[in-house]
């Protein structure tokens, strides 16, 4: 049986692909930015998808949470560190966070098996 993380993984890929092979200079260059603004700078890498895991939990968007979790724990990100970022988001986004966390924890536990 496939685990959410390795279909998350692979459909990510999959359509990333699909999307810029037919992208157009606008769509490149918004992907060419979003990956250049979580890169090493003032801030370390680890901090940016910090930050960007607690947007990705007050905007309730599962993917972009998935996907800055994934990174958080690639690079070094403590469990306790993600739980306190989980408690900014909820605290920030209220309440109708509760079922992204859920979701956000589930894939934590299986990140860290």
């Amino acid at each position: 049986m496939n685990s959410r993380l390795e279909n998350f993984r692979r459909e990510r890929e999959r359509l990333n692909a699909r999307v810029l092979e037919t992208s157009t200079k606008t769509t490149k260059r918004f992907f060419n930015l979003d990956t250049n603004c979580y890169a090493e700078g003032a801030l370390p890498a680890r901090t940016k998808e910090m930050l960007g895991l607690s947007a990705s939990l007050v905007l309730r968007c599962d993917d972009c949470i998935a996907y800055h979790l994934i990174r958080c724990v690639e690079l070094g990100v403590s469990e306790g560190e993600i739980l306190e970022v989980f408690d900014v988001g909820l605290i920030v986004g209220g309440s109708i966070v509760i079922p992204h966390l859920r979701r956000a924890r589930a894939l934590l536990d299986e990140l860290l098996e």
